[in-house]
C-alpha cells in the first residue's frame, strides 16, 4: 500500500552532517540534564503509600483528584482498580508524617465528599523496592539494547548494527532529556513506554536497511549516498502510513486517555516523532560514515574446479 510513488529520489543524505550534528547536540544536552537536574522519579521508584478504596457507586475520579489537591495533596495519583468503584490511590512519601497518619488524612478528605467511601487496604512501597525497580527498568533496557545490535549484526552487517543502536540512543535520550527538563513525572508506565519506542524505532530502521540492502545487491551504482536516498524514497510512503496512524491512535490516548495514560502516551508521542527521523536521517549516514559499501552485501565467487580432462 502506497499513498504516493515519487520518480525522483529526494537528497536526504545531502544532510547527513547536519543532521548528525544536531543529533549529537541533543544527546550532550539530555545527557547534561540527566546529570544536573535527573528524572523526577515517581511512587513506583521513590517509594510511598498505596491506599485502595471502595465507593458505593462509579467513583468521580477527577472529583477525588481536585478533592485531594483542594487538601494540599496535589502529587496524589488517583485512578480506578478493577472496576469503576474501586480505586487506587498513591501518594508519595513524606517525611513529617507516617504511612498510617497519612492513610488516615486523606481518608478523612476523601469522606467529607464522600461519607460511604471505604478503606480497603494500605501498602507501603519502601525506597528499597523504588531502587530495585529502576535497576531493573535500566537492565532491561541494556539488555535490549545487547539484542539488537546482535540481532543486526547477524541479519545485516555489523556497520548497520552500530547506526541502528546509535539512532535508537539517540531517541530514548532526548525523551529522557525532556522529562528531566520539563520534570514530566517518570513512572512504570513511563518505563513502559521507553522499552516500546525501542522496538518501534528499530522496526523502522530496520525497513529501511533492508531497501538499502537490497538495493546494494541488485544495482551496480558504487555511489552509496544515491543508493541510500533511493532506499529512504522508496520506502516514505510505508514511513509516513506506519508513523501517522500509530501517532493518530497515541494522540488519542493522550489527549483522552485522562491522568493514569498521560505520562505514556507523551514519552510515546515524542518516541514515534524522534523514532521517525532518526531511521530516515540518524541511522544510515552513520553506516555511510563507517565505511559500508556495495561488496559487503556480495557473495564471493567460489573457484570452479577444472572439471575438464588434463592432457
Amino acid at each position: 500500500m502506497e499513498l504516493f510513488r515519487l520518480k525522483r529520489d529526494i537528497p536526504f543524505m545531502r544532510f547527513a552532517r547536519s543532521t548528525i550534528f544536531f543529533s549529537i547536540a541533543f544527546i550532550v544536552a539530555a545527557v547534561a540534564l540527566l546529570a544536573t537536574k535527573g528524572l523526577n522519579l515517581g511512587v513506583d521508584f521513590t517509594g510511598g503509600t498505596v491506599m485502595e478504596l471502595g465507593y458505593p457507586a462509579a467513583a468521580d475520579v477527577p472529583g477525588i483528584r481536585e478533592t485531594l489537591a483542594k487538601s494540599g495533596y496535589h502529587d496524589a495519583q488517583v485512578q480506578t482498580f478493577g472496576t469503576s468503584t474501586d480505586v487506587l490511590v498513591r501518594l508519595p512519601v513524606r517525611p513529617e508524617v507516617t504511612s498510617a497518619q497519612l492513610s488516615e488524612q486523606v481518608l478523612v478528605v476523601l469522606r467529607q465528599a464522600e461519607p460511604q467511601v471505604e478503606l480497603r487496604r494500605v501498602e507501603f512501597v519502601g525506597p528499597q523496592v523504588g531502587r530495585e525497580l529502576f535497576e531493573d527498568g535500566a537492565l532491561a533496557l541494556l539488555v535490549v539494547a545487547i539484542g539488537i545490535v546482535i540481532y543486526l549484526a547477524l541479519r545485516f552487517e555489523w556497520r548497520f548494527a552500530v547506526g541502528a543502536i546509535f539512532a535508537t540512543a539517540h531517541d530514548i535520550f532526548i525523551v529522557l532529556g525532556l522529562f528531566s527538563l520539563f520534570q514530566w513525572e517518570f513512572s512504570l508506565t513511563v518505563l513502559a513506554a521507553i522499552l516500546a519506542i525501542l522496538g518501534y524505532s528499530v522496526n523502522d530502521t530496520v525497513v529501511v536497511f533492508d531497501r538499502i540492502r537490497e538495493n546494494f545487491r541488485k544495482t551496480r551504482m558504487t555511489d552509496v549516498a544515491a543508493i541510500m536516498d533511493n532506499a529512504k524514497t522508496a520506502t516514505l510512503s510505508r514511513t509516513i502510513i506506519t508513523s501517522g496512524l500509530t501517532q493518530f491512535m497515541v494522540l488519542a490516548m493522550l489527549l483522552l486517555g485522562g491522568e493514569v495514560l498521560w505520562g505514556f502516551a507523551l514519552a510515546l508521542t515524542i518516541g514515534i516523532v524522534v523514532g521517525t527521523y532518526s531511521s530516515v536521517l540518524v541511522a544510515s549516514p552513520v553506516v555511510m560514515w563507517l565505511g559500508v559499501s556495495r561488496e559487503d552485501f556480495l557473495k564471493p565467487v567460489k573457484a570452479q574446479a577444472d572439471s575438464g580432462a588434463q592432457v
